[in-house]
C-alpha cells in the first residue's frame, strides 16, 4: 500500500525513493510485524483470559503439561494480524506471488480458528471432524496448485533438486499433486509440532528466514543463474512476506516462548505450515523445504510410525508421540526438550542453504 503512496511521492521529493527497495521494505516490514504483535499481545492475552478460552491438555500427556490447562490460546490471531498488516503496507498488493501467500494464509488459517473455536468456545474436545479439516485444507491447497499451474510458464515448472545442477525435471501436471501434497502437508506437519512452549515457531521463522534469502535470489536474474536455481521474475516480493512472517513470529515468542503465557492454536499452526509448503511452491524449492524443515518431517514421522506400529503390531515405538513428548517422558525438562529440537532446526536450515552453492 505505501509502496504506491511512495511511487507518487517521489516526484515531488526523491528521498521517498527508498521505498522501491526491497531491502529496506523487508526490514520495515519485519520490524513493523514484530512491532505491532509486542503491543497487541498483552491486550490479546488479557481478552483470551476475559472469554475464558484456554487450552485444552490430554489426560494421557506428560504430567508437566496439566498445569498449562487455561492458558490463553488462538494467540496465532496476533500472529496472522502481524504478518497481514505488515504486508499490507510495505508489500506490492499487484504481485501475484504476494497474493497467492495471503489467501494461503487466510484460508488456512480460517480453517484453524473453525478448528480453534469448536474446541474451546464450544467445549467439542474433537473440534472441526478431521475429514472436514482435511476436505477444506484439500479445496484450498488444490485451488493454490491449479491456479499455479496455469499460470505458470512451462519451464517454471521444475523440480529442483539439491545437489545436483543437472537435475531440472519437467512436471507437467505432476505439478499439481506436488505442490498440494507439499502445502497441506506442511501445514499438518507444523500443526504436530506446536506442543511445547516455543517449539514450533521458532523453527518457523528460522525457515521463513531461509526462504526470504531463496525468494531473493530466484527473483535475481544473476544470482539464479549463478546458483543454477529457476530464475522468477516478480519472486523478489516474497522477501517482505517473509520478513512479515519473522517478525511476527518473533513477536509471539515474546509471550509464548516458556512458561507460555500464550498458545497460537491451530488457527496460527495451520496458516505458518502452509505458509511454509507454499514458499517452497512458489520458489520451486519443494525438496529444500524437507531439509530446512526437517524438524517438522520428524515430529510427523514419529506420529505415522506409532499410530502404524501400534495398529499393526499392537506396540509402541516411543513413549509417545510426536517425539517431542517422548524425551519429556524420558525425564528431559521442557526447556532443555525446546532448544535442543531449536539446534537442531537451525543446522537443517543452514544444511539447507548450503545446498544452494554445492551443486
Amino acid at each position: 500500500m505505501l509502496v504506491y503512496l511512495a511511487e507518487y511521492l517521489t516526484q515531488y521529493y526523491t528521498a521517498f525513493n527508498v521505498f522501491s527497495y526491497l531491502t529496506f521494505r523487508a526490514i520495515v516490514g519485519l520490524l513493523t510485524a514484530l512491532a505491532f504483535c509486542l503491543w497487541a499481545g498483552p491486550r490479546m492475552i488479557a481478552y483470551l483470559q476475559r472469554l475464558q478460552i484456554g487450552q485444552v491438555v490430554r489426560d494421557d500427556g506428560p504430567e508437566s503439561h496439566f498445569s498449562k490447562r487455561g492458558t490463553p490460546t488462538m494467540g496465532g490471531l496476533m500472529i496472522l494480524a502481524g504478518i497481514f498488516v505488515s504486508t499490507l503496507l510495505w508489500g506490492d498488493l499487484g504481485n501475484h506471488y504476494v497474493l497467492t501467500m495471503l489467501f494461503v494464509i487466510g484460508a488456512f488459517g480460517l480453517i484453524g480458528f473453525i478448528d480453534d473455536y469448536r474446541k474451546v468456545i464450544r467445549k467439542d474436545p474433537k473440534g472441526l471432524i478431521a475429514r472436514w479439516k482435511y476436505f477444506w485444507q484439500s479445496a484450498a491447497a488444490l485451488t493454490v496448485a491449479i491456479t499455479l499451474y496455469a499460470c505458470t510458464a512451462p519451464e517454471q515448472q521444475v523440480l529442483v533438486v539439491p545437489f545436483l545442477k543437472d537435475v531440472m525435471p519437467q512436471l507437467g501436471l505432476v505439478y499439481i499433486a506436488l505442490a498440494y501434497f507439499t502445502i497441506v502437508g506442511s501445514s499438518n506437519a507444523v500443526n504436530l509440532t506446536d506442543g511445547l512452549d516455543g517449539l514450533a515457531i521458532v523453527p518457523t521463522v528460522m525457515v521463513a528466514a531461509a526462504f526470504a534469502l531463496v525468494a531473493y535470489l530466484s527473483g535475481n536474474v544473476n544470482f539464479a543463474q549463478y546458483l543454477h536455481i529457476p530464475y522468477l521474475p516478480g519472486a523478489g516480493e516474497l522477501v517482505v512476506v517473509c520478513t512479515a512472517m519473522v517478525g511476527a513470529g518473533l513477536g509471539f515468542l515474546w509471550f509464548n516462548t516458556y512458561p507460555a503465557q500464550v498458545f497460537m492454536g491451530d488457527v496460527g499452526s495451520l496458516a505458518l505450515g502452509a505458509a511454509l509448503g507454499a514458499l517452497a511452491v512458489l520458489t520451486r524449492q519443494e525438496i529444500l523445504l524437507v531439509i530446512m524443515g526437517g524438524l517438522f518431517v520428524v515430529e510427523t514421522l514419529s506420529v505415522i510410525l506409532q499410530v502404524g506400529s501400534f495398529k499393526l503390531r499392537r506396540k509402541r515405538i516411543f513413549r509417545m508421540a510426536p517425539i517431542h513428548h517422548h524425551y519429556e517422558l524420558k525425564g528431559w525438562p521442557e526447556p532443555r526438550v525446546i532448544v535442543r529440537f531449536w539446534i537442531i532446526s537451525l543446522c537443517l536450515v543452514l544444511l539447507g542453504l548450503a545446498t544452494l552453492k554445492v551443486r
